[in-house]
């Protein structure tokens, strides 16, 4: 990746926070946490790796994604909304009456959602189906997959992780967003992960495990990844719920935040001032 490209990826995922805040600040309360730590990669995706058409967002043989944590909605209805799949305004009427944009992902009112997501662990399987789908439609394409790491104490995301090893689905890339949270507390105060990279390896899986908030290491990833054959795809991301609020990452319960008066007016001040400083460095 060139520096430029860098720079601008950067500044992308500075804009994804900002906007995925200024959705919660208008509904007053949400799923901040684990939106805010998938920014990243959402700039990666969207920004540089994927190939997508906003003007046609039903492209039969684009690039999909398939958020199986489907409450981090918010942060992917930012990137779309900045990627022109539909209006900005749109970001302001998260989850409230009439909306395209619900708490969780929906295919049938988001444009450029590719499957409905939200009960944890079945979005695996959805991955997984479109990713044979295309592959014995003979479409040169890639099939992104987001889980959490929380659930992958779902049975049925293994399940989907042997199948697609069986067939060799060599077009399903998994991100699995290790914050180390899930809803009720940490990981490993629930029910240990033990070493997920050597988990997805022992299924059949070529795998990595990089700095989930560094947007060189996550593309790099993505191109190794596109190099190796006859093989579904894993990449373990190293990350920290609520990434670019100190506050929130420093909250041991921040699944769900319902969000004060000075809490908007100070995480709005902070986001601002972080796509200013990514622009200027740009």
């Amino acid at each position: 990746m060139n520096i430029n490209d860098k720079k601008r990826l950067e500044v992308f995922a500075a804009r994804i926070r900002l906007e995925t805040v200024k959705e919660f600040i208008s509904l007053g309360f949400g799923h901040i946490g684990g939106s805010l730590s998938i920014a990243d990669l959402l700039a990666v995706l969207y920004g540089k790796a994927m190939r997508i058409d906003p003007q046609h967002p039903q492209w039969p043989e684009r690039d999909k994604l398939v958020v199986s944590k489907g409450h981090s909605g918010p942060a992917v209805y930012a990137a779309l909304a900045l990627k022109g799949y539909f209006p900005m305004d749109w970001l302001r009427t998260l989850n409230r009456g009439g909306t395209n944009l619900p708490s969780h992902c929906d295919r049938n009112k988001t444009p450029g959602i590719d499957a409905t997501t939200g009960s944890l662990g079945q979005g695996a399987s959805q991955a997984v189906g479109i990713a044979l789908a295309d592959k014995l439609s003979g479409y040169d394409n890639y099939i992104y997959l987001i889980v959490g790491d929380g659930e992958l104490e779902e049975g049925q995301t293994w399940e989907a992780v042997m199948f697609s090893a069986a067939h060799e689905l060599q077009n399903l890339i998994v991100f699995v967003d290790n914050n180390k949270k899930q809803l009720d507390g940490c990981i490993d105060e629930i029910q240990y992960q033990f070493d997920i990279p050597a988990k997805f390896a022992a299924f059949g899986f070529d795998t990595q495990f990089v700095q989930g908030h560094d947007v060189e290491q996550i593309y790099e990833a993505i191109e190794n990844a596109k190099r190796v054959q006859d093989k579904p795809h894993a990449i373990i991301l190293d990350t920290v719920k609520g990434k670019g609020v100190p506050e929130v990452e420093q909250t041991y319960a921040n699944h769900s935040l319902i969000l004060t008066e000075e809490q908007k007016e100070n995480w709005l001040r902070l986001l601002t001032a972080a796509v200013e400083s990514k622009e200027k460095e740009g």
